[in-house]
């Protein structure tokens, strides 16, 4: 009994399989596989994956001296009669470094607009990109082919919300999703750091991921406690009396800045002086040092 494609739906939905006189025309099914000389093979554009783990292609290299290589790639035609990489890349490098000459593949057509969604589909399923690899290919699709979350979790086999949770990844600092891409923290640990909003606890606490090695569970409850640690708005932020907005508007001229002055109704309160940047920091803190003011 052949094996459930694990997208549900399979390649073959994607792409519309040959007819018989395109066979003959070298352009083959699914079960035909042809021997092409790697010269004659250049990389896909399209390719989501940007890097390569070397000690893993190296442990490829070394598969393919003693079996060859297992599974065919599979490339295009081209006008030129060369081919293009639709998916495979991992092998073809590591047939190109075993210094095979020619290398099994299935020959299909393919216009540029499936070559990203194959390149995509095939990695993901066989290649295991990595978290932020995913997130920025399904943004590609989403971008290129103007594709709703729903559309694309249709068209690849995913649910909308695993959809939408890759892509939140790219909303994380770049230090974080290096450290995803570097499998430095897991997928648990992004998704909980995505839904800290407060971005300096958000990088306090990835900062303690790394350095006391965090679990899970653990992150998903900081998470959690930044969130009801918040000061609810209550009836002490109540609109303030003239004599207060007059002196809130006059520190706001001399500061040059959009003073925030709140008072509760027992006295109590804060001034909150903002900054656009380290030099308007700067300004005002020369403003405060001045004697006299």
């Amino acid at each position: 009994m052949a094996k459930k494609n694990a997208l549900g739906r399979g390649l073959g939905a994607l792409i519309d399989v040959p007819g018989d006189q395109q066979e003959r025309q070298l352009v083959h099914s699914p079960s035909a596989v042809s021997e092409i000389p790697l010269k004659n093979i250049t990389v896909n554009p399209y390719q989501p994956r940007t890097s390569f783990d070397e000690e893993a292609l190296q442990e490829l290299v070394i598969s393919v001296e003693e079996h060859g290589i297992i599974q065919p790639i599979t490339v295009r035609r081209t006008p030129d009669n060369s081919y293009q990489l639709i998916t495979g890349e991992r092998r073809l490098r590591a047939a190109q470094k075993a210094g095979l000459r020619r290398i099994p593949a299935y020959v299909r057509e393919a216009g540029d607009d499936k070559m990203l969604e194959l390149a995509l589909v095939e990695n993901i399923q066989r290649e295991d990109l990595d978290a932020i690899e995913v997130a920025i290919s399904y943004q590609r699709l989403i971008e290129e082919f103007s594709l709703t979350q729903e559309r694309l979790g249709e068209r690849i086999g995913k649910k909308r919300a695993t959809i939408a949770n890759y892509l939140r990844l790219l909303n994380l600092p770049v230090e974080i999703q290096t450290a995803i891409r570097e499998k430095k923290i897991t997928m648990g640990h992004a998704r909980a750091l995505v839904s800290i909003e407060d971005k300096e606890y958000q990088i306090e606490v990835f900062s303690r991921i790394l350095s006391q090695d965090l679990s899970v569970r653990i992150v998903e409850g900081l998470a959690r406690k930044i969130k009801t640690e918040e000061p609810p708005k209550t009836a002490q932020e109540e609109p303030q009396p003239s004599d207060y907005e007059d002196l809130r508007e006059h520190l706001s001229h001399f500061f040059g800045a959009n003073i925030g002055f709140k008072r509760s109704n027992k006295g109590s309160g804060r001034i909150v002086i903002p900054f656009k940047s380290d030099e308007d920091l700067q300004r005002i803190v020369s403003i405060l040092d001045k004697p006299g003011k």
